[in-house]
């Protein structure tokens, strides 16, 4: 029969299913087919958006530069390209994870892996935050009745992503294969019936958006060719939110199953192809329909209704052009997209937690980030990026253009910090490498993170001047408050472990033991205290009290000698009424005359079985235990009494007769008055 205790444990066990045993961690080893959907979510899901991105940087000039939209989508593969190259040669030198943390925390020093950790941290909230918006975005494209709950939607599906990753990595991947692979099918399908029908057939593929046109902002009517560039900069610098999260699957290596390196390596080239043929695909199908997409709808000139109805995103537009506005196609397309997008948030419940455990693990955050929960999942991790990414979705109200401002600033620090760090790795092993291949394939793999190392400076330069004032200011100023946060606890880890080492002194007796029991009255729980610290045997033993109340103290001393209680009571004067202060008073002037004298303070507490009733007792021996901790040379002994309304909290069922705990309880003498302490 179940216990009040499993009854407790029922909606956990409903949400996370059963704890795992450490010893099958191994168990939770990822293959390929489930490491890719886990781990590459956010590259992949990216397609839905990153072509809007660059649309509506486009469109502040009009519709006229739209056509710029595939070549600078081929500019974003060609870095997307450059950076698969350059992060396989990451999983094959580090495959211990941590990624650009670990490259540049080796290679560059502490202070630098620290940066690289700030940035990261901060864009897989990010990634969470976009991701989910983007998500929902692209649900009220199917249903538009539902913008009105947008920021709601938005906070329920982050709940949902982090129950699911609560539920350990394996249950996860399953959950995320299915989404994954049918959101790469549908779009790949969409993309090649759109191109196909436009090129070979007579029936045009045409967005809902084709016809509207839009008024130039000020400034770009009569752009000259050194603004033409900058717009072209900044709408490359959007695309580049496709190129978020290819650094997960080099925080992600222990998770693969062996061997691991050779592994993650065959999926970072799998997830490169797909991204880039499915990105170039979207894009150029946007240009061939004729898509039209500004920040805000009505900005469109022609969209009448901008005012009530939300504007359609880009898949949902090329979905209704290429299979029919209320076609089966266009619902499994907005169902996949949806799903990724809302998905691809994994990437960073997954890098978010590996990455806060190995900066635990290095004493720069708290240890509990590198605690497994009861599915090896890193719980705290998990929980601690799901509140901040539902806070920024409260703030920036679930919209994407918003938090699109904030995205990848942080991401391209980490690619070029972690690129160069890779440059000296290399530099580094060529000294000890004297096998003229071995030589070759480092001087090869040097050279391609070399040219990722530039590639992924050039592009951060024009991220930071592009969007500083849109909002990667935020991010910008976010990284040294992280960096100083972590090196803050470092010092305090450090401080405490330099504080804990043993000494002589902590190896010496102490002179003698002087044991100290409060009390308030004559009751059970006193005497029982009063037995457990004479069990002891301490060198001395001292009943106190402290008088607040004359009349109540007379009777005390009253029943303590009816009683016949062989500890003398040592009454202290409180003349304000104040409980701990005479105490603690006391307890200082023992080990003020005897430094070497170990104090035990033995304190009667009552334990209770409803959390109301620990409103009602207990508040001054907490009081005392909450000054007396911070005493040298001074020990605190709770000694708990159970009250019969713990009774259904035991683990064991009531038997006939006597059951253990009864005699603590009272239940087989003759009922004594019980006052609580305080």
């Amino acid at each position: 029969m179940p216990t009040l205790s499993d009854l407790g444990q029922l909606p956990k066990r409903l949400v996370l299913g059963r704890p795992v045993r450490s010893d099958r961690a191994g168990e939770s080893l990822l293959p390929k087919r489930l490491a890719l959907p886990i781990f590459s979510s956010d590259p992949l899901s990216s397609v839905a958006y990153a072509t809007q991105e660059i649309l509506i940087v486009l469109t502040l000039a009009g519709t006229a530069y739209l056509y710029l939209t595939p070549w600078l989508a081929a500019g974003v593969v060609l870095l997307l390209a450059i950076l698969v190259l350059s992060y396989r040669q990451v999983v094959r030198a580090y495959p211990s994870g941590g990624g650009d943390y670990e490259v540049a925390r080796r290679n560059h020093g502490p202070f630098a892996g620290l940066v690289v950790a700030s940035a990261l941290l901060i864009d897989y909230v990010l990634t969470v935050a976009v991701s989910v918006a983007a998500g929902t975005d692209n649900i009220i494209s199917a249903f538009p009745s539902l913008d009105a709950h947008r920021v709601l939607i938005a906070l329920l599906l982050i709940a949902v992503l982090a129950a699911a990753n609560l539920r350990g990595v394996r249950e996860s991947g399953r959950a995320f294969a299915a989404p994954t692979y049918l959101f790469v099918t549908a779009i790949l399908i969409m993309v090649g019936t759109g191109l196909v029908r436009h090129f070979f057939t007579s029936a045009d593929v045409v967005a809902e958006s084709a016809g509207y046109a839009v008024t130039p902002d000020a400034g770009y009517g009569e752009a000259g060719a050194l603004a033409l560039v900058l717009l072209a900069l900044r709408a490359f610098a959007s695309g580049c939110t496709a190129l978020t999260g290819v650094e997960a699957i080099a925080n992600g290596v222990p998770a693969f199953r062996p061997p691991k390196s050779r592994n993650a390596a065959a999926t970072l080239a799998l997830m490169g192809g797909l991204a880039a043929v499915m990105f170039l695909g979207v894009s150029s199908l946007a240009v061939v329909a004729g898509v039209t997409y500004t920040e805000d709808a009505c900005d469109l000139v022609g969209f009448a209704d901008c005012a009530t109805e939300p504007q359609r995103t880009v898949i949902a537009q090329l979905a209704a052009a290429t299979f029919g506005g209320s076609s089966v196609g266009f619902f499994v397309v907005q169902a996949a997209t949806a799903l990724i997008l809302l998905l691809a948030a994994n990437t960073a419940f997954n890098g978010f937690p590996l990455l806060g455990s190995v900066l635990a693990e290095d004493r720069y955050m708290p240890r509990q980030l590198h605690t497994r929960g009861d599915k090896l999942a890193y719980s705290n991790g998990i929980l601690l990026l799901a509140g901040f990414a539902a806070l920024l979705v409260l703030i920036f109200d679930a919209s994407v253009s918003r938090l699109i401002q904030l995205y990848i600033v942080g991401v391209f620090t980490a690619f070029t910090i972690g690129q160069w760090g890779m440059v000296r790795h290399w530099n580094r092993e060529l000294r000890g490498a004297r096998d003229r291949a071995a030589r070759s394939r480092m001087r090869w793999s040097q050279a391609i993170n070399l040219v990722g190392g530039s590639f992924t400076g050039i592009v951060l330069v024009i991220v930071v001047v592009t969007k500083f004032t849109n909002g990667a200011w935020l991010v910008i100023a976010s990284m040294p408050v992280l960096v100083v946060l972590m090196r803050a606890i470092n010092r305090h880890y450090c401080n405490v472990a330099d504080q804990l080492v043993p000494d002589a002194d902590s190896r010496t007796l102490p002179s003698k033991v002087h044991a100290v029991v409060l009390v308030s009255k004559v009751h059970k729980p006193t005497l029982r205290a009063l037995a457990f610290a004479r069990a002891t045997r301490p060198d001395a033993l001292t009943a106190l009290t402290v008088n607040v109340d004359d009349e109540e103290t007379r009777a005390l001393q009253a029943d303590w000698q009816r009683f016949d209680i062989p500890v003398p009571l040592t009454v202290l004067e409180s003349p304000y009424r104040d409980v701990p202060r005479p105490v603690l008073d006391y307890v200082k002037g023992i080990r003020r005359d005897s430094p070497r004298e170990l104090v035990v303070v033995f304190v009667p507490q009552y334990v209770v079985g409803h959390w109301w009733e620990n409103i009602l007792h207990n508040q001054t021996a907490l009081r005392l235990r909450a000054r007396l901790q911070f005493q040298p040379g001074v020990m605190i002994t709770t000694v708990p009494w159970q009250l019969e309304s713990t009774a259904g909290h035991e683990d064991d069922e009531r038997r006939d007769g006597p059951a253990p705990g009864d005699l603590r309880r009272g239940l087989t003498d003759d009922p004594v008055d019980v006052s609580p302490y305080g």
